[in-house]
């Protein structure tokens, strides 16, 4: 039978490194967040407008059948308040 501290060692080193992943993965994430701000700064820099190239990002991310839907309504509402 194993003593009550050496099971805590072997606890204590297991939930170290999942934290320390967890910390890694935090530091991997803010780095890939600057390289994303970089791209849109360098295209703002060349001209392009940084929210609607973010748009067409977001808009790539769904289906045909989404944006339909989305521009459908949009259109009604729009059609409801006298904007087109």
């Amino acid at each position: 039978m194993s003593s009550p501290d050496a099971t805590y060692s072997v606890t204590a080193e297991e939930l170290r490194q999942f934290i320390e992943r967890y910390e890694h993965l935090e530091a991997e994430k803010r780095d890939i967040t600057d390289q994303q701000k970089e791209v849109m700064a360098e295209a703002k820099g060349r001209g392009y407008d940084t929210r609607a190239l973010r748009k067409i990002v977001a808009l790539r991310k769904r289906t045909p059948d989404e944006i339909a839907e989305e521009e459908a309504v949009l259109d009604v509402y729009k059609a409801a308040l006298g904007m087109e």
